[in-house]
């Protein structure tokens, strides 16, 4: 394990992401892993939204705010976050606290953090999602806009999420942007989940991890894989989104096993029962954090080489494209028949997941907040 992976020192931060507490997707994940536990890497008061059914059971330092009616654009919109500010600022002593960590450049929780504590250094972490909510909501563009022009540093984990970034937002001030990449826990760098050995390779055992959202491309993973023999397929995502998905796998005659909303250790287990981890996300990835973590654990990794997911993962993983079903085919018959391909890509994931330890990007971000 990295020395840095104790807490770092520095000013305590305060930060809120707007989802309910309990939701998935690596977001959420990431910002667990940074700001909550009993020894979290960055010391901070750390919020989400409360739940509308049981509360889940929450992480040490993960606190909740009752605030209803979240929504994306007009009016109430504009209610959400004054009832958002208002909560925040009932919660929190400005005098503690050091430095805000606004999640995203867009949604409530950013504008309400920076009218509630409108005097501290504002550290801005885009997260992928922000953008896309800006590229279809005019709210949300102009909470980018002005999230852009009151944040002190803007943190990006790849170059790609910069570079869209500054198609929204040209005129912004370049010299905020601050490249700190996110990070997979530093003990499952040191020690993965074991792989369960396979005497033939008949098949692949394909497995998908994630949300099942339009930009994740689950649906074109369906549709293609429908043609291909030689494959098992495996989905790990929330309930409702995998009974959404249902007709289409009918439709397509494809068939799929699935592995329910897994915690994160469950999942760290799973992948070391498959062959290949498949991303075919179609617009852009913020990094890719599962595939990071299915590279610690050995899973090589099969992925359209979008925005961000091929800055991450590079020629550490096998790029395709997904839309093609005659060159998925081939390189997955490729996987499946080359004997030395799949050891080589196992080889070359660990080396690139060990570039990125989650203390490393704790200590970069308390750094940024010392030098605020």
């Amino acid at each position: 394990m990295s020395p840095l992976a104790t807490a770092p020192s520095g000013p305590l931060t305060a930060t809120c992401l707007d989802l309910p507490a309990g939701s998935p997707g690596g977001s959420v994940e990431l910002f667990l892993d940074l700001y909550t536990g009993d020894r979290p890497l960055i010391p901070a008061r750390a919020f989400m939204l409360a739940p509308s059914g049981a509360r889940p059971r929450l992480p040490a330092g993960l606190e909740v705010l009752s605030v209803a009616g979240k929504c994306l654009e007009g009016p109430a919109f504009g209610q959400y976050v004054a009832d958002l500010r208002e909560a925040l600022t009932a919660a929190l002593g400005p005098a503690r606290i050091g430095v805000l960590h606004l999640q995203h450049l867009a949604f409530g929780a950013t504008p309400a953090l920076m009218k509630a504590l409108p005097d501290h250094p504002r550290i801005a972490l885009v997260h992928g999602t922000d953008l896309l909510f800006a590229e279809a909501h005019f709210d949300q563009l102009q909470i980018l806009h002005e999230s852009t022009r009151a944040a002190d540093a803007i943190v990006v984990p790849t170059h790609a999420m910069a570079d869209r970034l500054l198609t929204l937002s040209p005129q912004m001030d370049r010299r905020k942007i601050v490249h700190i990449p996110w990070g997979i826990p530093d003990h499952l760098l040191a020690a993965p989940s074991p792989r369960t050995p396979r005497m033939a390779m008949s098949h692949l055992r394909l497995l998908y991890a994630g949300r099942l959202t339009a930009e994740k491309g689950a649906e074109r993973l369906v549709e293609t894989l429908a043609a291909i023999p030689s494959v098992e397929l495996s989905i790990a995502a929330p309930r409702t989104e995998f009974a959404a998905l249902a007709p289409l796998l009918r439709r397509a005659g494809a068939r799929a096993r699935y592995l329910g909303w897994l915690h994160r250790p469950q999942l760290w287990q799973v992948f070391g029962e498959h062959d290949v981890l498949v991303m075919p996300s179609t617009t852009l990835e913020a990094m890719g954090l599962v595939a990071l973590e299915a590279q610690a654990c050995g899973l090589p990794v099969l992925y359209q080489p979008v925005p961000g997911l091929n800055e991450a993962l590079a020629d550490s993983a096998a790029a395709t494209d997904f839309a093609r079903p005659a060159v998925l085919a081939r390189d997955i018959e490729r996987l499946r028949s080359d004997p030395g391909l799949l050891p080589a890509l196992r080889q070359a994931g660990r080396a690139n997941a060990a570039r990125y330890p989650l203390s490393v990007t704790a200590q970069s971000l308390a750094d940024l907040g010392r030098q605020l």
